[in-house]
């Protein structure tokens, strides 16, 4: 079964819509990492359903590794925190979804298991690839919220711009804005255009 994940077929883009359901291997256990297809690209668990998206587009690597930079350095400064990139796994609620960054309380994550987490955490990023629009993106939102984290930040590198939500809110931010403090999450407080740095310093 395994090879059958690995074969690729070329197909025109017009007939594939992202994201791709696959069929759920023999054996599988959502927060065994080892049960997973191996294949070249993301995915996630949801619904009772395995989803396939490709691998990063230019826009949304860079926009990732700056993202991961700016929690990273955050981090260092509050130790009491763990900060999960490279679509950060996560089992919540029997569902799995990988997170392009995510900020958990070290307290709430214990030790490394070499398992996806199965706390919420306090903070879930998405950046829009290639084949997503904001309609997908929020309804990631809306199930990470419906899982208990507190903030999501949501990022569109080509326009670039980023969208806080929260339970209760939501705020809009170009790259002359900064991100609105949360109390979970002291002193993150960036620039949006901090975000966005490679893509702007590219013109």
């Amino acid at each position: 079964m395994t090879s059958a994940y690995e074969e690729m077929v070329p197909v025109p883009r017009v007939a594939v819509r992202f994201p791709l359901e696959l069929p759920v291997p023999d054996g599988f256990v959502v927060d065994e990492p080892a049960t997973w297809p191996h294949t070249e690209g993301r995915l996630e668990f949801i619904g009772g359903k395995l989803y396939y998206m490709p691998p990063c587009a230019d826009l949304q690597q860079d926009t990732s590794i700056d993202v991961a930079t700016c929690l990273g350095n955050w981090q260092r400064r509050n130790e009491a925190f763990v900060v999960g990139g490279n679509e950060a796994g996560m089992v919540l609620g029997g569902e799995s979804r990988g997170a392009d960054a995510a900020v958990w309380r070290r307290s709430d994550v214990g030790q490394h298991r070499g398992k996806f987490r199965r706390v919420p955490p306090i903070l879930a990023v998405e950046i829009q690839g290639q084949f997503e629009d904001e309609v997908e993106l929020r309804q990631k939102a809306a199930w990470y919220l419906d899982h208990g984290v507190e903030v999501v930040w949501l990022l569109f590198p080509s326009e670039p711009r980023m969208v806080v939500l929260t339970a209760t809110n939501e705020q809009q931010l170009g790259v002359d804005g900064s991100v609105p403090a949360h109390p979970s999450l002291p002193g993150l407080e960036p620039e949006v255009a901090e975000l966005f740095h490679q893509i702007r310093s590219r013109g």
